[in-house]
C-alpha cells in the first residue's frame, strides 16, 4: 500500500497565483457574456462580434417573440405550460390515411405591415387538429399557443416564416391557435387549411 506524499508549502499555489487565476477566469466569463450571452439571449451586442457570428439576430428574435407572447398572455391571462414531447413527435408524422382526407376549413387573412390577427380553434382536451399554412407576399411572425380554464401553453413560435404544417393535441379545453404579426414591409396574405377534432374557428 502506497501513501501519497503530503505536498510541501512551497508546492502549493500562492496568493498571487490564485489571484491571477481568479482574474483570468473572470475575464473569460466577461468575454463570453459580452460576445455570446448578451447577443444570443437579449439582442445586445456591445462588441459587434455577436452580429458577425449571427448571434445578435437570434437574440432579437427571442426578445421580439417573448414580447408578443407576453402581450398575448396579458390579454388572455393564464399560467404558462411547456409543450409535450409527444406533441413534438406527433407533428413530424401525418398518416397516409389522414393525408388523403380533404381539409375541413380554409381561411385567408391579409395583414398590412405592423398588423396582427389571431385564429383560434375551440378544442376539448384530447382533441387533435391538423393544419397547413402558407404566407404569400412576404414573411410572417407567429406564436402557436392556447389558453382556457386558467391554463395556457406555448406550442411553438416562428419569425420570418413562409409556411408551416403540423398538428395540435389539446392538453385542456380552450382556444388553440395562432397569433400572427406582419413585421415585413409589404402586405402578407396567410392561407391556412384545417381539419380534425375542433368546434368553431374564431378570428380575433
Amino acid at each position: 500500500m502506497f501513501n501519497a506524499e503530503k505536498p510541501s508549502l512551497d508546492e502549493l499555489p500562492g496568493s498571487a497565483q490564485l489571484l491571477r487565476s481568479t482574474v483570468a477566469a473572470a475575464t473569460v466569463a466577461l468575454v463570453v457574456l459580452l460576445v455570446v450571452v448578451l447577443p444570443a439571449e437579449y439582442g445586445i451586442d456591445p462588441t459587434g462580434a455577436g452580429r458577425v457570428l449571427g448571434l445578435t439576430e437570434m437574440g432579437e428574435i427571442k426578445q421580439e417573440l417573448s414580447e408578443e407572447a407576453e402581450q398575448d398572455k396579458i390579454k388572455h391571462g393564464g399560467s404558462e405550460q411547456s409543450s409535450s414531447l409527444w406533441k413534438d413527435i406527433a407533428d413530424l408524422f401525418i398518416t397516409p390515411v389522414n393525408a388523403q382526407e380533404s381539409w375541413r376549413d380554409k381561411l385567408t387573412l391579409t395583414l398590412a405591415p405592423g398588423d396582427s390577427a389571431e385564429i383560434k380553434l375551440v378544442m376539448k382536451k384530447g382533441d387533435i387538429a391538423e393544419y397547413s399554412w402558407i404566407a404569400d407576399g412576404g414573411r410572417i411572425n407567429y406564436d402557436l399557443h392556447a389558453h382556457g380554464n386558467g391554463e395556457s401553453i406555448d406550442y411553438e413560435k416562428g419569425r420570418g416564416k413562409t409556411s408551416g404544417v403540423g398538428s395540435i393535441t389539446a392538453p385542456f379545453d380552450g382556444n388553440h391557435g395562432w397569433f400572427w404579426r406582419n413585421r415585413d414591409k409589404s402586405d402578407v396574405t396567410v392561407t391556412i387549411q384545417l381539419r380534425g377534432d375542433y368546434g368553431e374557428v374564431i378570428r380575433e
